[in-house]
């Protein structure tokens, strides 16, 4: 309807910026023809420009709208053998946080999909904690024992204290957000993507000459376009949505943010009334995207 246009619209118009360069030799370009891009590297293999903020909570235009900056690390693992990140067993790890939406999507593929034993997951406290001494800056951290909270370790791969920490191994001159999730390549110890959307679709797809659940496909080449179309009003109206009412400086955005949310709540109500899953009779991935968000909606 005219609620899903009008999200869609915005998403297209939205603009992201943030500074950075990345002096790193292997933070290759982005595969040709991929989706779901927000910036393109550099001719430089070792620089890209970037402007971002270094939390989330300051991520807003002087309207006082909440405005997302885009993810960084943007390379692909291939199943291509000759790919600079070819799918092997062992080597990658994957960084989440329970709290974290955009990470449970990739722990709940890591997990639907079979690939637990194949890439490693470590999960940092729930809540933001100081990252540096004499440093105001908070954010994710690992716990230092086993016991500190359910579910949550101490990074095995790195010994870092911090997701931060894990941000500055990888690139010494970064200066944008430290987030997760996190992919990690054991083998370069590096970053290799921090964008949920494009790690669900590895792991969807480029590991299944390894994983447990290779037949389950959650983006069928039949269902793209309508699981595009679904992703593009979810992600503007619930998924960011939600953040762009929480972290709103101003009534007037705020109020735009809520008045889309709900109606976007009241489409996907619609739907779902008719159907078991957003794109039919199957889950897809406009399911587990939407999932995540409505499962702490109330909590948070």
């Amino acid at each position: 309807g005219n609620s899903r246009k009008s999200c869609e619209s915005n998403a297209r118009r939205r603009e992201n910026r943030v500074t950075m360069s990345l002096a790193r030799p292997f933070l290759f370009s982005p595969a040709p023809g991929r989706q779901q891009r927000r910036f393109a590297l550099s001719q430089s293999p070792n620089r890209l420009t970037i402007r971002m903020a270094r939390s989330s909570i300051n991520e807003f235009s002087e309207s006082g709208a909440f405005v997302r900056s885009p993810s960084a690390f943007r390379n692909f693992i291939s199943q291509d053998p000759s790919s600079p990140f070819p799918a092997e067993s062992g080597r990658y790890h994957l960084y989440v946080s329970f709290a974290c939406p955009w990470a449970c999507r990739c722990l709940a593929y890591l997990k639907i999909k079979g690939l637990d034993k194949i890439i490693g997951h470590t999960v940092v406290r729930s809540k933001w904690e100081r990252t540096k001494d004499g440093d105001t800056h908070i954010g994710w951290v690992f716990p230092a024992s086993n016991t500190e909270e359910p579910g949550a370790e101490p990074d095995p791969i790195n010994g870092a204290r911090t997701v931060r920490e894990l941000y500055e191994i990888a690139s010494t001159v970064y200066s944008g957000k430290y987030t997760v999730p996190v992919l990690w390549d054991k083998n370069l110890k590096t970053i290799i993507n921090n964008e949920s959307s494009e790690i669900i679709r590895m792991l969807n797809s480029e590991f299944n000459g390894l994983a447990e659940n290779a037949d389950l496909d959650l983006y069928p080449p039949h269902l793209r376009a309508q699981i595009d179309e679904a992703n593009g009003w979810i992600y503007d109206c619930i998924n960011n949505g939600v953040y762009k009412s929480g972290f709103a400086k101003r009534q007037e955005p705020y109020e735009e943010a809520v008045e889309k949310l709900y109606k976007a709540l009241d489409n996907c109500e619609q739907i779902l009334s008719k159907q078991r899953y957003i794109c039919g009779n199957i889950l897809s991935e406009a399911d587990i995207r939407l999932f995540v968000t409505l499962i702490r909606f109330d909590e948070v």
